[in-house]
């Protein structure tokens, strides 16, 4: 039975009660009782009917309520361990990767100062892992709290990261922060940069492009774009593949179309090869 229909009997059951008895009392048992043993019947019958039937009522609403309280804190927790997983990912995880590739480029550098250029490297990012892990320990430690970040910066340090592999980094944005709350700097910051991640390390890509520009009102579409091997979108959000898929759900929670398409023969800049990632925000 559920919570509203419990509440409604509960409420209802002494007032149904006390009407069938009057109803009873007076077309059929009026010859045989007397007004007032009626009346001091009528009390007796509520309360024995209280008794019985609303205490089992009460019973059932607290399990219910119980139920209800479960199943919140459930929802609770599974969304922390969401956010906490997204947090890794987005910083951690995206950190060891880089890392990754820099210990490559260690290994196959010649030149004594080009190794030493990547040793520096190497440490920057290990103290950013380093940062990224303090950071995550202290948000669990303290009270949710809405994240500033500064507009863009993420982007630019990403595509300079991307860069020192090789990968060439367009940025044309045209997307002004007035027209974002916080709360949609930090969704499409994290879906841009995920985006970008993306192309480096499954698509081969030599170039990368990151565009954004405002629509009427408080509209826009960005898209990341890259000239790599591309991917068949099923595959993308297969299970196991969370980086998609935390883009996606990113983009679902703000209420924005969001869409991982090969590209085709209007994405010139890439000559028709490569994957578009889109967000758009309807005005």
């Amino acid at each position: 039975m559920t919570y509203k229909r419990l509440k409604w009997l509960i409420l209802w059951t002494p007032t149904l009660t006390i009407a069938l008895w009057e109803y009873l009392r007076h077309t059929l048992l009026l010859p045989y009782l007397s007004m007032d043993l009626g009346n001091a019947l009528a009390p007796v019958i509520v309360m024995t009917v209280t008794a019985t039937l609303l205490l089992r009522l009460f019973r059932m609403l607290e399990d219910t309520q119980d139920t209800l309280q479960r199943s919140k804190a459930a929802e609770a927790a599974f969304e922390e361990r969401e956010q906490l997983a997204r947090e890794l990912h987005d910083g951690i995880s995206q950190s060891l990767f880089l890392l990754s590739v820099k210990l490559d480029k260690l290994e196959h550098a010649k030149d004594p100062e080009l190794a030493a250029e990547t040793m520096g490297q190497l440490r920057r990012t290990v103290k950013h892992v380093y940062d990224d892990v303090r950071q995550s320990i202290a948000a669990l430690r303290s009270e949710p709290s809405r994240t500033d970040v500064q507009w863009m910066r993420a982007v630019r340090d990403m595509a300079a990261e991307l860069e020192l592999g090789g990968l060439r980094v367009e940025l044309d944005w045209q997307l002004a922060d007035a027209r974002l709350s916080g709360k949609e700097k930090v969704q499409l910051i994290a879906i841009v940069r995920e985006a970008m991640q993306n192309a480096r390390k499954h698509a081969g890509a030599s170039r990368l492009r990151v565009q954004a520009a405002a629509g009427g009102e408080a509209a826009f579409r960005c898209t990341v774009a890259d000239d790599g091997a591309g991917a068949d979108p099923e595959r993308l959000f297969a299970k196991g593949r969370y980086g998609v898929r935390m883009m996606q759900g990113r983009a679902a929670e703000m209420g924005w179309r969001f869409a991982v398409r090969p590209a085709g023969a209007d994405d010139a800049w890439s000559g028709g090869r490569g994957t578009v990632v889109e967000v758009e925000k309807e005005g």
